[in-house]
């Protein structure tokens, strides 16, 4: 760069010698330049503010008038660059002109950035007012995320490119290394690959109740979802437990989920009644006790069925769908504490395993 900067001072002094007074001509043309670029900025304040006034009812603008902050920025950087290239160009110093080009093409990139970012805000408003889905909130931080860094890259190419730097060895370099790193956080990258996947297929979403194969022994084996990450989501459970799973865990294993569709489900609470019970009656029990409990549904109505013939019972099922897929396990506690109450009062028994031990004798 200090190559440059000397070899352009020297070709611009020779110039000078050289020229004498035929630079006039030069500097006449250099002078109208600046003037015109001094109208040209007048009357683009002027027709700003005009514009500031007459495009209030469009709501984008209206909320973000910040917009016309950043168009004046540009413009002002153009201006004073463009011009500055114009001299360069106009006294035959073409290095300091590729550098003034470069300089203009990463300073454009930072109102570029900006307004990016603006859009996207605007477009997520928009899109948060159709939708009910809270994962496009995570779609829209990856944009604003890596937005920057793609501009700016994009920028320091084009200004290297401009210079006359050849910009491939650059890129080969960044895709040898974008491997070696790929190899070095393989189970990483899985992950976030993961969480772009459910971003997109959407098996659940925040707030869905969902099964936890790797619950603490002894603990609540489902929860609902708190957040959902690129790296990995985050569920908590109903004892208050928050479990955070890697995402590529989730993608290999079936996800079991009791909302995403509707919160009814449907619960099946299994009752053992001994052989020589009457089926008719218990039936006739359980149903009762389902019609106690006022968030079963009475359409479809709770059912009992009789599964099959166990070795000590005769394994009757009570069906019943609830409006709270969260009251799942109420439900069952409650179902089983009143059938066996009921049972107790009306003398059905409730069998559990026996064994008769015959000891025979011999003389």
């Amino acid at each position: 760069m200090f190559d440059y900067l000397k070899h352009a001072y020297e070709k611009l002094g020779a110039t000078i010698i050289a020229g004498g007074t035929d630079l006039f001509p030069l500097f006449a043309k250099a002078a109208l330049v600046l003037l015109g670029a001094l109208v040209v900025w007048a009357i683009f304040k002027r027709l700003l503010r005009i514009a500031r006034k007459k495009v209030q009812k469009y709501e984008f603008l209206r909320i973000h008038d910040e917009v016309f902050d950043l168009a004046q920025r540009a413009l002002w950087y153009a201006l004073i660059l463009g011009c500055a290239v114009y001299m360069m160009h106009l006294f035959k110093i073409p290095v300091l002109e590729k550098i003034l080009c470069a300089v203009l093409i990463i300073l454009v990139a930072v109102p570029v950035k900006q307004f990016t970012l603006l859009a996207l805000s605007y477009l997520e408003a928009s899109l948060v007012k159709r939708t009910e889905s809270k994962v496009d909130d995570i779609v829209f931080e990856l944009l604003r995320k890596f937005a920057g860094v793609i501009i700016y890259v994009m920028a320091v190419l084009l200004a290297l490119d401009v210079l006359g730097i050849n910009v491939m060895p650059f890129v080969a370099g960044a895709g040898v290394a974008g491997i070696a790193v790929g190899f070095a956080a393989k189970d990483t990258l899985s992950n976030l690959i993961a969480g772009v996947l459910l971003i997109i297929d959407r098996p659940f979403e925040i707030g869905d109740r969902i099964e936890v194969w790797s619950a603490p022994t002894n603990s609540a084996t489902w929860g609902d979802v708190i957040d959902i990450g690129l790296r990995a989501t985050k569920i908590r459970t109903t004892d208050n437990i928050v479990i955070i799973i890697p995402n590529n865990e989730i993608m290999k294993r079936d996800i079991v989920n009791y909302t995403t569709i509707s919160r009814d489900i449907r619960v099946r609470i299994p009752i053992g009644v001994a052989y020589d019970a009457d089926i008719k009656k218990a039936k006739s029990i359980v149903l009762q006790v389902a019609g106690t409990a006022e968030w079963v549904l009475k359409d479809p109505p709770p059912k009992v069925v009789v599964r099959q013939f166990g070795e000590s019972s005769v394994d009757l099922e009570l069906r019943v769908w609830i409006k709270d897929a969260r009251r799942r396990i109420d439900t069952i506690s409650y179902m089983t504490d009143r059938v066996k109450d009921s049972f107790d009062k009306e003398g059905i028994e409730i069998p559990y395993p026996k064994r008769d031990i015959t000891i025979k004798q011999t003389s």
